[in-house]
């Protein structure tokens, strides 16, 4: 493991954190930098330096540094609590409410990206609660799923059947994971994006995923909806909203959601 130290300015934090995100790391810490300023500690599972990521800010600086003996991933998860993100409550299973309740998603920190804590998966349950409100989820695949807490989610919405397909073992384990500690039952694929799914299946489409990924696999995933389905596109900065709606022009006029610096792209009726 290998660790390195990336400053930025202030207003870059997210910019330079998805830049690291999409270069391989492992995990980013944030800490106090110089006066307007923050350090972003970005651990790699190689040797090679992350100095030619692309997408970092041009007055970001990088250097090595020293890895602490910490489990990180414990650490997360002594301070994860319950909270609540629109109808949901989100709660790991030591905090979660004694009585049962469709309400409730249960998950498991530290397994797959997919927590809830996020922006953007935030961005896709608050997209999935409207959809919900106007029109039946029906058939559902989500894309990249991670923990597929988005799967679980539009489960309890009523869509259905639901599937949760994603390139990395570990996240078709912790797929696996969640269904069982939440009592439901999805179909769970491992595959490289739509690659190895049938075209024209799905109702509905969540995509939370990089914008460079979305864009380069625009048609691959607008293939999978059938005619009139839905699609809700997240992972984006602000800045890449129009970048992705580009690539996604045939599918018709979006609505923007946003939070912060992140927002989602939710279609409907695609032709």
């Amino acid at each position: 493991m290998r660790a390195w130290r990336v400053t930025v300015a202030d207003e870059d934090e997210d910019l330079a954190t998805t830049a690291l995100w999409e270069a391989g790391t492992a995990g980013v810490e944030v800490r106090s930098g110089p006066a307007g300023r923050v350090d972003l500690l970005a651990y790699f599972t190689d040797e090679a330096p992350p100095l030619t990521l692309a997408r970092l800010p041009p007055d970001a600086t990088v250097e090595p540094a020293e890895v602490p003996d910490v489990d990180w991933v414990e650490r997360f998860r002594a301070g994860f609590r319950a909270f609540r993100v629109g109808r949901f409550v989100v709660a790991p299973p030591w905090d979660a409410p004694l009585k049962p309740s469709p309400d409730v998603l249960v998950v498991d920190p530290g397994r797959a990206f997919g927590t809830g804590t996020h922006e953007t998966t935030r961005l896709c349950l608050g997209a999935l609660e409207q959809l919900a409100a106007r029109r039946p989820l029906g058939r559902t695949l989500d894309l990249g799923s991670g923990t597929a807490l988005l799967a679980i989610a539009a489960l309890r919405l009523g869509a259905g059947p639901v599937f949760a397909s994603d390139i990395d073992p570990e996240a078709t384990r912790s797929s696996s994971h969640h269904a069982f500690v939440n009592g439901v039952r999805l179909g769970i694929v491992r595959a490289d994006g739509g690659r190895g799914l049938r075209t024209g299946s799905f109702d509905l489409v969540l995509a939370n995923l990089m914008a460079l990924l979305l864009v380069d696999r625009s048609a691959e995933i607008r293939s999978l909806l059938v005619p009139g389905g839905a699609l809700v596109l997240s992972g984006l900065l602000v800045d890449d909203l129009l970048f992705v709606r580009e690539a996604f022009a045939a599918c018709g006029t979006p609505r923007e959601l946003l939070d912060g610096e992140w927002g989602a792209l939710v279609y409907e009726g695609v032709p």
